[in-house]
């Protein structure tokens, strides 16, 4: 099996396939979905993720928004950074960089930006280290603390020690074989997953090298200095919280409220980490609600 995903064969019937390209920027080739007409929204994924989990919001926000969703670097479709530059281009700074110099190619200036869990990371590292200043950011469940206690000794020590052991992420895509064992992990989220989803991510995770950046990514994800930033962002920010997230506790939105000025946390109960792919048209409203607070959209736009 080819380590990477394969565009021509895993990405044959790829949601939202009729409107993806690929773009070169920042020394990697890039898998970037856009589409719509109207103010630009950025959407970023989470770590493990792809553009497929905006596969049902997607087309929710095109009638009112130029929409663009992007793989994360070594994610889906986009090109994993050479070894050289790996450790650089899969950190929260790293990844900043990459996109702002992405959306420099495709001349995009987003008014709006949206990002699920460590999606949400890069959004706020663009504000700080790129100068990226949209009207205001959504956070979808946004891991934007880092571990605390005896859950930050070990997990990013072993993530550290798995991303760098090639066996590690040929064991896993073997793992991902099982249906049943990729459904658990979503499940593991506090998300209830659906046939396709399911679908997509095995495709996804029985792809060594898809896996190999979810490490690296993780292994990589230095977070200490974000609560001194979160205290000096003066773009909105607006967390959007699944009260059933279990990949994210719920909680730790009031701790961020609390370090930042502006910040403003909307409850979804019954949701979880991925809430974007469990109740889309939900997640589609809330989003143009808070558009047409900002004076984005217009206050008769519909979904």
């Amino acid at each position: 099996m080819n380590e990477a995903p394969q565009w021509d064969i895993d990405g044959v019937d790829w949601p939202n396939r009729e409107h993806s390209q690929f773009v070169v920027a920042d020394g990697l080739r890039w898998h970037v979905q856009r589409a719509g007409h109207g103010p630009t929204i950025l959407l970023l994924h989470g770590t493990g993720s792809a553009s497929h989990s905006w596969r049902s919001l997607f087309p929710l926000l095109t009638p009112h928004f130029d929409v663009i969703a992007p793989d994360l670097p070594g994610h889906g479709f986009t090109q994993t950074p050479a070894s050289n530059r790996l450790t650089a281009q899969m950190s929260p700074h790293g990844m900043a960089q990459a996109v702002s110099t992405l959306l420099d190619t495709l001349d995009a200036k987003p008014t709006l930006a949206v990002g699920n869990s460590a999606g949400a990371v890069v959004l706020i590292r663009m504000v700080t280290d790129q100068g990226f200043a949209p009207q205001s950011i959504f956070c979808i469940n946004g891991a934007l603390l880092p571990f605390e206690g005896i859950p930050g000794a070990v997990f990013l020590p072993l993530a550290k020690f798995f991303a760098s052991t090639s066996l590690t992420s040929s064991l896993l895509s073997w793992r991902a074989s099982d249906r049943l064992s990729v459904e658990a992990l979503i499940r593991g989220t506090g998300s209830i997953p659906d046939v396709r989803g399911v679908t997509l991510y095995q495709r996804l995770l029985r792809r060594p090298a898809h896996i190999a950046a979810t490490l690296s990514m993780m292994a990589n994800w230095e977070l200490d200095s974000i609560e001194r930033d979160l205290s000096r962002i003066r773009v909105p920010i607006v967390l959007f919280v699944g009260m059933e997230d279990r990949a994210v506790p719920p909680a730790q939105a009031y701790r961020v409220q609390s370090m930042a000025p502006s910040v403003q946390i909307i409850e979804w109960e019954g949701l979880g980490h991925l809430a974007q792919e469990e109740q889309p048209e939900r997640v589609a409203e809330s989003i143009l609600q808070q558009a047409q607070q900002l004076g984005v959209l217009p206050v008769d736009a519909l979904i």
